[in-house]
């Protein structure tokens, strides 16, 4: 919304002018976001090949949210959702303008400079921002983080695999700083240290005013890389020493709050855009499925949060939790508001992360999509997959206990068909509002768009 960032810079000093007479200003948030980390790829999740030590302690300190889910099995769609609290169809960004199933390099389309992000919203509040890592919502000058909400990027703007060899039309992966390429092609073994350098120096900068760092790392996406100081240390192949590196950052990044003493009034979380891939190495156990499914394994994804003092300290929720409740819960949290004039299908899971007594899941449903097709849906323990035809074979409804069968084994529909019945008129309501292959939803939002995309280079558009 054009007016709500034209008000931003405003509010905000007036915002700081507050906090600096208030007694307890909001906590600082930290997000970290890793690219196709699988459910069992840290240890704190079950991972036997991966050390993540200081990732473990995150969960050892806090919360495991066990049934936290992204809202898509690949890159753009679920970064959409984290950024604006909606389900991708709301915003357009289930798909590429050429229906693919994410975007690429010189892309039309992008995230809507319309649209609030939770960049914005604690702008609003008087925060700092940063994006340091992968983005992939628009790599055209109106898409970029530091227009939707970011005072400063550093970064790739899509996957890593996504340079001059992979398409005739991309350029050299470029390393952007806000909106220039400073380096292209990216060499891909320094940036999970580039962007831990950059994560650190902006907590530094920014230690005496609430800050938000949102750390997109770009593994352990494909091809995979690791500097050296990890190539080769772990036990799992280059995905390990990703992995490993990931873990090594996050450990930095803790160690400077203790420095600094912001440890207490940080809320740190960690989480993954969806499930690892069924090649290279990694793990989305004991779920079944993998990245671009809608078996749990494409969705379900490891997230820990700790916030010492207010998240308990070693205790596990399994409410269905989502990145679209990113938003609306660092809005409650940080005392902003979030958008009012609009659809924001998140919710606040603050209570959850307190351990209130008697906090559910704010979700009656979850909604999985694969590209523009609505697949399955979540309704408390229970899982419906819905009829569809796929690679010219008709799939029957499934239906999963995910109680008592994570890995999605045994179909029990015909043994209830009252819950069967009950999840399809909730997947008709969900395909009014949001949508479903060439129906269009009631409450759709429009994508942006650029007539007339160019490529990223160093030397400019």
């Amino acid at each position: 919304m054009r007016l709500f960032v034209a008000l931003v810079t405003t509010f905000a000093a007036s915002s700081a002018l507050l906090l600096a007479q208030d007694e307890e200003p909001p906590p600082n948030f930290i997000l970290i976001y890793c690219d196709d980390l699988g459910y069992g790829d840290v240890g704190c999740f079950g991972s036997e090949k991966h050390r993540t030590p200081r990732i473990d302690s995150l969960a050892t300190e806090g919360m495991r949210l066990t049934s936290f889910y992204s809202t898509s099995g690949v890159c753009t769609p679920s970064r959409s959702s984290l950024m604006t609290g909606c389900y991708p169809r709301r915003v357009n960004m289930h798909q590429s303008a050429q229906g693919e199933w994410v975007l690429f390099p010189v892309a039309r389309k992008g995230l809507n400079p319309g649209e609030i992000t939770v960049a914005e919203v604690l702008r609003s509040r008087g925060y700092a921002t940063a994006c340091v890592g992968k983005w992939h919502l628009g790599d055209q000058p109106p898409f970029l983080p530091t227009r939707q909400g970011f005072q400063s990027y550093l970064g790739i703007p899509y996957s890593n695999d996504m340079g001059a060899r992979q398409r005739k039309k991309n350029p050299p992966l470029p390393l952007m700083r806000d909106e220039r390429v400073i380096d292209a092609p990216v060499k891909q073994d320094t940036l999970t240290k580039r962007y831990t350098d950059e994560a650190i120096r902006f907590i530094t900068e920014n230690r005496e005013r609430p800050f938000f760092l949102y750390l997109p790392h770009t593994f352990p996406h494909l091809p995979l890389y690791a500097s050296e100081s990890f190539l080769g240390k772990s036990a799992n192949g280059r995905y390990g020493d990703s992995v490993e590196e990931i873990d090594w950052s996050t450990g930095r990044i803790l160690d400077k709050l203790t420095e600094l003493k912001l440890d207490r009034r940080t809320v740190v979380m960690f989480a993954s855009d969806n499930g690892a891939a069924s090649r290279a190495g990694g793990s989305n156990a004991p779920l079944r499925g993998h990245k671009g499914s809608t078996w749990e394994g494409g969705m379900r994804v490891p997230c820990v949060v700790r916030w010492p003092g207010v998240v308990p300290a070693g205790v596990e929720c399994d409410a269905v939790t989502s990145t679209i409740d990113v938003l609306p819960t660092f809005a409650a949290i940080s005392g902003a508001q979030a958008p009012t004039d609009r659809v924001i299908d998140g919710k606040d899971i603050s209570p959850l992360l307190r351990g209130d007594s008697g906090a559910v899941s704010p979700h009656g449903a979850f909604f999985y999509y694969f590209k523009d097709q609505l697949q399955a849906v979540r309704h408390g323990r229970w899982k419906l997959h819905l009829a569809r035809t796929e690679k010219k074979k008709e799939l029957p409804v499934r239906l999963y206990d995910l109680d008592r069968d994570i890995a999605e084994s045994t179909d029990v529909a015909a043994a209830h068909p009252d819950v069967v019945a009950r999840i399809q008129a909730l997947a008709e309501g969900c395909r009014g509002d949001l949508g479903d292959r060439g129906l269009r939803g009631a409450h759709q939002r429009p994508a942006g768009i650029m007539e007339d995309p160019g490529q990223l280079t160093l030397l400019g558009r």
